[in-house]
């Protein structure tokens, strides 16, 4: 069972900075891919950015440059910094991630709320 822990949220001005964490614990586990999603009111859940294992990530066309996803995989720990934020980024962030060992789950965050104000 993996245990997952978001932080960093909060309101901030367009423009502004916002660095979400996402901290896994729990016992007998092997975290492979981890990511961040996120759910506007109204809107269908979507995927933004991943991180495998070795450091490889991919983005959501439209946070390139501006969102940055990293991990410490000794802390089972992965961030999402996210620079120069728009309006249309607010949202609930969700980390999930994958436990490569059996019975091989998919784990999600509690969520937390990204406010960009105008």
């Amino acid at each position: 069972q993996v245990r997952l822990v978001e932080s960093g949220g909060g309101l901030v001005h367009t423009g502004g900075s916002l660095r979400l964490s996402c901290a896994a614990s729990g016992s007998s586990f092997f975290i492979t891919t981890m990511e961040w999603y996120r759910q506007a009111p109204g809107k269908q859940r979507e995927w933004v950015a991943g991180i495998t294992r070795a450091g490889r990530t991919n983005y959501l066309e439209s946070v390139k440059g501006r969102f940055t996803i990293s991990r410490d995989n000794a802390k089972n720990t992965v961030y999402l910094q996210m620079n120069s934020l728009k309006p249309e980024d607010t949202a609930s962030y969700y980390c999930r991630v994958a436990d490569g060992q059996y019975p091989f789950r998919d784990y999600w965050g509690q969520g937390t709320q990204v406010t960009v104000s105008s």
